[in-house]
C-alpha cells in the first residue's frame, strides 16, 4: 500500500504547512484566540491521522499485517475523516460560520471507525 505511505506523507507535510500558516500568516486574522485554538486542533488531528495513514501503508506490507481490506477501509476512512473533521474546523476558524461545526463530529466518527478497523485487522 505505497499509496497510503505517500498519502500520509503528503497530509503530514500539509499539516506542517497549515500549522505554520495558522501560527504566522493567520495569527492576527483570527476573530479571537478561540478560533486560533480551533485551527490548532484541526492541524493536530490532521497530523495524527496523517501518521495513522502512513502507518497503515507500512502495516499493509506482507512482513507485518499484509494486504487487508480492513486496513484499506481504515485508510480511506482516516482520509475522509481528515477532510470532514479538520477541513470543517479550518473553515470554521477562518470564517466563524458555526454551522460548519455540525460536520466535524462526522469526521470524528470516521476516525473512530477507522481505528476500530485497525484493531480488528490486528487481531484477525
Amino acid at each position: 500500500m505505497e499509496m497510503f505511505i505517500a498519502l500520509g506523507a503528503v497530509l503530514a507535510a500539509l499539516g506542517v504547512v497549515l500549522g505554520a500558516f495558522g501560527a504566522h500568516a493567520l495569527k492576527d486574522k483570527f476573530a479571537s484566540p478561540h478560533y486560533a485554538a480551533i485551527w490548532e486542533t484541526a492541524v493536530q488531528y490532521q497530523m495524527y491521522h496523517a501518521l495513522g495513514i502512513l502507518a497503515l501503508g507500512i502495516l499493509s506490507n506482507d512482513a507485518f499485517l499484509g494486504s487487508s481490506s480492513l486496513l484499506s477501509w481504515a485508510g480511506y476512512l482516516m482520509f475522509t475523516g481528515i477532510v470532514f473533521f479538520s477541513g470543517s474546523l479550518y473553515v470554521l476558524a477562518v470564517t466563524g460560520v458555526k454551522k460548519l461545526g455540525a460536520i466535524t463530529p462526522i469526521g470524528g466518527m470516521l476516525f473512530i471507525v477507522a481505528w476500530v478497523l485497525v484493531i480488528i485487522a490486528a487481531l484477525s
